[in-house]
């Protein structure tokens, strides 16, 4: 599946958008915050980019997506329910302790997710190792991981950006979900990790900034680093917390907290949803 209509691909980011708030509402618990601003980098990769197949989620040949920051799940779950990994009902099952969706992804037992992530600042080393064994066992698979601005605060991203840089990953793609806030308030308070880009060009990556929003720039981005030869890509992507809800755009409060009925109606209202 590859859709090209720009216009289509945002109707998937705003149903991506819907079964977060589903999802987390239905849980009373959860992190929306996180899980809206990512909405379009998933609907580009998922419904324009990935080599994947929802009917075989295990094939050898597959492009894989680590998604580092993996408290927003809730997002990775609407986009893989969107795409026929599962059906979109599990979402309302979401933290129930009898279903597979779990807080944070597991491979072992939801289709379509390839990494179990969950502790930050893990998940560009689980995405290095896939890169080089692709690379190593020439099966040309590209290798996506989505990390949180604050989550690069965390050393262990920066040994993963240079053994990335080592061994000439290119293609591993590294996205960057910069929204600048956190749980504890706006990364550049909090521990700053800007400029990005330049970080990450010190590291030997190719670098591009794009808005995360715009899912044409999101597309020439990822065009783009499939043209990059000796060196991994970082993607850094501009983004609103909370994106599409108006009462939690920018707002760290709703970094890690279910709306209660009244602002779930108002929420699915603003994004189009079915109550």
């Amino acid at each position: 599946m590859k859709i090209k209509d720009v216009n289509e691909l945002q109707k998937y980011a705003n149903r991506i958008r819907q079964g977060v708030i589903k999802a987390v509402y239905s849980a009373k618990s959860g992190h929306p915050g996180g899980s809206l601003s990512i909405a379009e980098i998933l609907a580009v990769l998922y419904f324009n980019q990935m080599n994947i197949d929802e009917k075989n989620p295990k094939a050898k040949g597959r492009d894989r997506l680590v998604l580092s920051k993996g408290h927003t799940a809730p997002a990775l779950y609407s986009a893989l329910a969107l795409r026929g990994f599962f059906d979109m009902d599990e979402l309302s099952n979401f933290r129930n302790i009898n279903s597979n969706l779990q807080g944070h992804p597991d491979m072992k037992n939801i289709p379509g997710v390839d990494a179990s992530t969950g502790s930050l600042g893990q998940g560009l080393s689980i995405a290095n190792g896939m890169a080089l064994g692709s690379k190593q066992d020439s099966e040309g698979v590209r290798v996506y991981c989505i990390c949180g601005d604050g989550e690069i605060q965390e050393g262990q991203i920066w040994e993963a950006a240079m053994t990335a840089s080592h061994y000439k990953l290119d293609n591993l793609c590294l996205i960057i979900d910069n929204n600048n806030l956190q749980i504890d308030g706006k990364v550049n308070e909090v521990m700053s990790v800007y400029p990005i880009d330049e970080k990450f060009k010190s590291f030997g990556f190719e670098t591009i900034n794009v808005d995360g929003h715009n899912i044409q720039e999101l597309i020439s981005a990822f065009e783009q680093a499939k043209k990059v030869k000796g060196k991994p890509t970082a993607i850094i992507a501009n983004t609103i917390k909370g994106k599409g809800v108006s009462f939690m755009e920018n707002e760290a409060s709703w970094h890690g907290k279910a709306p209660n009925e009244e602002q779930y109606k108002q929420a699915m209202k603003e994004l189009g949803g079915v109550l």
